[in-house]
């Protein structure tokens, strides 16, 4: 059966399934989601088990670099509306985007404005020339949209806040209390970019003035996981840091993000603050990373506290920190939340796709 409305992605991961679902509670089987297995990065995976997934091969060459997606040719030029991703990596989206344009079928893009280094980035260019040939353009986040329209004001731009969870499960834990809430929490991939083993550093050097009911929580797997495992071992902290592997159960991050008083990102920050945020806990963050756009969420003082990148001294103290003032953060956890479900909810992230789909 052909499908009227389709986004097609590199991968389909698991933290997407809630989006994709409530748009297929709009479209039905007219809407499907076609997607590799694997992408450029390795540790991130297609969930084949997605309702609407339907499977393509990835084929990557030059050291995973670039890539020609096969096996949906037909389906893609030829659906009502496609969504593609705003990747000049993705050689194959080139040649459909030209196709469908030269049909005058309309093609939305989505996914960050620039290049991880920035709008000032050499590979921009090539950003540019491909946002020019879509139809509307999808960021994750309102700041985002104004600098793009500012850059191109002829673009149709539209911004679906990042999210990972509905405006009704983002709730602060009703059992939490003082006592229950000791934890530091990592989620996400381990990789080097991500920096893990400098949050486990700051750790270890911290444990001389932490209470002994505190633990580091890394949830996530990655290449830097082996790695964070021997340090574990060669310093005897088993006692005191856990490596639960990747977890996507939703009960279950709520219950370890129950007990953490804050979540850390070491490196550059991406989805993790509004999966953090959307449970009421707070951030340590990075300072002077290249983050993600979802940086915008953070507000310092408010939901986070920044440490000077790099800098393992620092990063211990502020951890030290939000310890000594553990009971005025824990008073804030339900603000928290309250914001993010506000600003960051699949339901609002689903209406743009929906709202796009439905326009002529």
């Amino acid at each position: 059966m052909s499908k009227d409305y389709i986004i097609l992605q590199t991968v389909a991961p698991d933290y997407r399934r809630k989006l994709y679902d409530y748009i297929k509670q709009e479209f039905g089987d007219s809407f499907a989601v076609y997607a590799g297995l694997d992408y450029f990065e390795t540790t991130v995976k297609t969930d084949t088990n997605i309702v609407s997934f339907k499977q393509i091969k990835n084929n990557f060459f030059l050291n995973r670099a670039f890539l020609i997606q096969t096996g949906m040719w037909k389906d893609v030029i030829n659906c009502h509306i496609l969504v593609m991703e705003m990747n000049p990596r993705i050689l194959s989206n080139w040649g459909t985007l030209l196709v469908r344009k030269i049909l005058n079928k309309k093609t939305i893009l989505w996914g960050h404005a620039w290049p991880r280094s920035g709008s000032k980035s050499k590979t921009d260019k090539l950003r540019k020339i491909m946002r020019d040939m879509g139809d509307s353009i999808i960021v994750y986040t309102k700041s985002q949209k104004e600098e793009l329209v500012l850059a191109q004001p002829h673009l149709k731009v539209n911004y679906a806040p990042n999210a990972l969870y509905f405006k009704d499960e983002m709730n602060v834990c009703a059992k939490e209390t003082s006592e229950s809430i000791h934890d530091l929490i990592y989620v996400g991939r381990l990789t080097d970019l991500k920096k893990p083993k400098l949050l486990l550093q700051a750790f270890h050097k911290a444990i001389p003035h932490l209470d002994e009911d505190v633990n580091l929580v890394f949830v996530g797997d990655g290449e830097e996981k082996k790695g964070l495992e021997t340090y574990v071992i060669e310093n005897k902290l088993e006692h005191r840091v856990v490596l639960t592997g990747h977890v996507s159960d939703y009960s279950k991050l709520a219950e370890l993000y129950s007990k953490a008083l804050f979540s850390v990102s070491p490196g550059y920050i991406g989805l993790s603050v509004t999966q953090s945020f959307g449970f009421g806990v707070p951030m340590i963050v990075s300072k002077d990373e290249n983050h993600s756009p979802e940086i915008e969420a953070v507000n310092e003082k408010e939901n986070a506290l920044f440490f000077q990148t790099d800098n393992l001294e620092n990063f211990k103290d502020v951890i030290l920190q939000v310890f000594k003032d553990k009971e005025n953060w824990i008073k804030r956890r339900q603000h928290i939340c309250e914001n993010c479900k506000e600003q960051y909810s699949i339901n609002a992230m689903g209406d743009t796709f929906i709202k796009l789909f439905h326009e002529k």
